[in-house]
């Protein structure tokens, strides 16, 4: 639309400039979440920076100063200060928009920055997989490959994702199983219509036809559904001993075992988690949270962009620790942290393409907080 195309340009200019409000920045990293691929920032990004190399960054923008004069803070507890907003590039033909804010204090810190280290880089992570069939044949999936799978379940792989039949001739209840590795993410749609965006180190489990009275999926991971409404065949996403279940609706579930939470989101629709006697009913924007230490069951506002921006390539932080941040970013990187030091307990705020090699994400970090990082092998190791 033009209006809105308009709109977007003019937060683009005031972000260039240097004279965007925190309301609008972060109007800004909500649209870019939700439309990755919006050709108004296709085509602004290539006029404002033509010519930059592929893997440039635009100069450290400070905004403190222009925050301090047209920024009323709200209270303390709710306010990060930006100290940092960069890399506002082009990478592989897309747009690369990363910032990050924390606490400010001192930093005394005199290592080395990961910028002057000589690394062998790190790509991130790509659309990967691999489809286990009910005869237990594994077939590797990637975003270049096209091809047929399955005689009686017609299943199409094309694009970096995985498409099924609905009108399969096999009415035999058959299983199969949809792998991503660290580093590998994966679409999904299933003979219902139901869309399954899997994050990287998932699985679902799920039947090549839906026959019962529900339809019923297992999930580990991550994974983000839009379920395709049929009244009368509720939806069901089990996780371990919690159960969701759903009428037609959008959602994201994270349950990594690394994680001391299960957490089921709700953008649209509602849904229903269940654990033990435990019952809760969301509403849009609310969160369901399972402690898995002590299995209470607990619900919450969410920050629904933060929650689904991996899906649309945006790692967003609101309030995350560095060690919350490492967890995603080696599961994204195939990479392992090692801790020499315990580290900092700085809150983060704000956002880093998941597009950026290693070594852009880890000196945004840097450059955010007090911590410093040095990189072996397929190991990132966390200095004072």
């Amino acid at each position: 639309m033009p209006q809105e195309t308009s709109r977007i340009t003019y937060l683009l200019q005031r972000y260039t400039s240097k004279t965007c409000t925190r309301r609008e920045l972060e109007e800004l990293l909500a649209y870019i979440a939700a439309h990755p691929e919006d050709a108004a920032l296709q085509h602004f990004m290539e006029t404002a920076y033509q010519g930059l190399p592929a893997d440039s960054a635009l100069p450290e923008v400070d905004l403190d100063h222009v925050y301090h004069n047209i920024i009323t803070p709200a209270p303390a507890k709710r306010i990060f200060p930006i100290r940092y907003v960069a890399a506002a590039a082009i990478i592989a033909g897309a747009i690369a928009l990363a910032f990050l804010w924390r606490r400010p204090g001192p930093s005394t810190q005199t290592n080395i920055p990961l910028a002057q280290q000589t690394i062998n880089n790190i790509t991130p992570g790509a659309n990967k997989a691999v489809l286990t069939l009910a005869d237990g044949t594994t077939i590797t999936l990637d975003s270049s490959g096209r091809q047929v799978i399955g005689g009686n379940t017609h299943i199409t792989q094309q694009n970096g994702q995985l498409v099924y039949g609905a009108n399969g001739t096999d009415n035999r209840l058959q299983y199969h199983t949809l792998s991503t590795p660290r580093g590998g993410q994966f679409k999904l749609t299933l003979p219902d219509g139901t869309r399954v965006w899997l994050n990287s180190a998932s699985s679902l489990r799920y039947p090549t036809a839906f026959t019962g009275k529900d339809r019923i999926v297992e999930l580990q991971g991550q994974g983000y559904f839009e379920v395709a409404q049929q009244a009368n065949q509720p939806f069901k996403v089990m996780v371990n001993s919690m159960e969701v279940q759903v009428l037609g609706t959008s959602f994201d579930v994270m349950a990594y075992g690394d994680e001391a939470t299960v957490n089921t989101t709700l953008v649209a629709g509602s849904v229903q988690v269940k654990e033990g006697n435990a019952l809760r009913l969301l509403q849009p924007g609310q969160q369901a949270v399972l402690d898995q230490a002590n299995h209470a069951l607990t619900v919450q506002a969410a920050d629904v962009q933060k929650i689904i921006a991996w899906k649309n390539g945006l790692f967003v932080f609101n309030n995350m620790t560095l060690a919350a941040i490492l967890r995603e970013v080696a599961r994204w990187y195939d990479v392992d942290i090692v801790y020499t030091v315990t580290p900092s307990a700085e809150l983060y705020g704000g956002g880093i393409s998941r597009n950026l090699q290693l070594s852009g994400v880890l000196n945004l970090l840097e450059a955010s907080g007090f911590n410093h990082f040095k990189v072996e092998g397929r190991k990132i190791i966390v200095l004072p």
